[in-house]
């Protein structure tokens, strides 16, 4: 073509990040943050939560942050609220023929609109708007969970953490939708590089689960199941665990190949969140970093019969259901298949050692050897 119209011809190639999604799930157990009040409060915890997630905004202007309550019986969103999540429809004022539409999701109509303690707030221009915006809707939605909380929630020791999971996958899964990938290369794993999923998308995710609570055996099944579906998309779960026994959230961790942190002073909140976590899986000096993580992990796993932590159990050939002790009638409780024991509980068959006979020491003018088959002695030199 040059050679025919005389002009030079070249390729654009883009060489700017893909954008990142940060989804946050916090821990809002009541009874776990009052074990907390006096080293770390929940007001000082979500501080530096924000101070984290406008990091993560910063980085680039196409990243973008999503936080999700986990509380006692229920998950629900912070950040987006679910009324902003979705823009709202506009109708024709002027008539079935009119042009002119209500511009009711204006972002100067939403700012203005929002409360904090019941007085309006106004927009600073010492602030940045998208910060500005995730603090009061982060605020409002977390006073409203507190308000709305039962004076049954408060002697629950565990959280809904498979119901957050469910909720960071399908809003993962749904804004991967609006970036569709333009680039081209081979996709590695999600330790530093882009997955093959967001490669496929164009867009790169993780979760961050902030606990505070012990693991509950009732959520194991679920969980495991929102695990499998994050490591199959390609999706990094890091944890930070600020106290109790996050003994499946070890494993979420180590499935997904994220990062797994055991907070021994909860007062450095946010030296853990920048130093540990601050790295996002699309930067370009991620994958010369080492991400902080446990050597041990715990590989317990719940029955599928009593919802038991348990070291050993009985395992269903078909199905793999675990199980704490035999079933009754020795009949899966999932698939209903008949088990077959076999000699489970019998001896094991011991095979008798040969015995060597030892040989006996015999003594011959104060020096002793060993006895032979032969009567007379080993003859001596002259």
């Amino acid at each position: 073509m040059d050679a025919v119209d005389a002009t030079a011809h070249y390729e654009v190639v883009t060489s700017e990040e893909a954008p990142s999604l940060l989804t946050i799930i916090l821990d809002t157990n009541p009874r776990a943050w009052a074990a907390l009040s006096s080293t770390l409060p929940l007001s000082r915890a979500i501080a530096n939560i924000l101070v984290f997630a406008n990091s993560h905004l910063a980085f680039s202007s196409g990243n973008r942050v999503a936080v999700i309550a986990s509380h006692s019986h229920r998950a629900e969103w912070l950040y987006p609220s679910p009324s902003s999540s979705q823009p709202q429809r506009t109708r024709p004022s002027g008539g079935a023929g009119g042009e002119d539409v209500d511009m009711t999701d204006a972002p100067a109509a939403a700012a203005a609109a929002a409360t904090t303690d019941g007085a309006t707030t106004k927009t600073s221009a010492n602030k940045f708007p998208q910060f500005a915006e995730v603090e009061t809707s982060l605020l409002k939605a977390t006073r409203e969970l507190i308000a709305s909380t039962a004076e049954a929630d408060l002697g629950e020791t565990t959280t809904l953490i498979s119901g957050a999971l469910t909720l960071a996958l399908a809003h993962i899964n749904k804004t991967s939708l609006a970036f569709p990938s333009t680039r081209s290369g081979s996709a590695t794993d999600t330790k530093g590089t882009r997955s093959k999923a967001a490669e496929k998308a164009g867009l790169d995710a993780r979760i961050l689960i902030i606990s505070v609570s012990d693991s509950s055996p009732a959520q194991y099944i679920p969980t495991m199941n929102a695990v499998f579906a994050a490591s199959h998309s390609g999706i990094a779960i890091d944890v930070l665990s600020l106290r109790g026994t996050a003994t499946f959230l070890q494993q979420a961790s180590f499935i997904t190949r994220g990062t797994f942190l055991s907070a021994e002073d909860p007062q450095g909140l946010l030296t853990y969140l920048m130093f540990g976590f601050g790295a996002t899986s699309s930067s370009e000096d991620a994958s010369s970093l080492i991400s902080p993580s446990t050597d041990v992990v715990d590989f317990r796993a719940a029955c599928f019969c009593h919802r038991k932590v348990v070291d050993t159990g009985f395992v269903c050939s078909i199905c793999l259901s675990i199980f704490c002790e035999v079933p009754e009638g020795a009949e899966c409780l999932t698939c209903g298949t008949k088990l077959a024991l076999g000699s489970y509980g019998a001896k094991p068959a011991v095979v008798p050692r040969v015995r060597r006979k030892k040989k006996r020491r015999i003594g011959i003018n104060g020096e002793t050897r060993e006895e032979t088959g032969s009567a007379a002695g080993t003859p001596l030199p002259a």
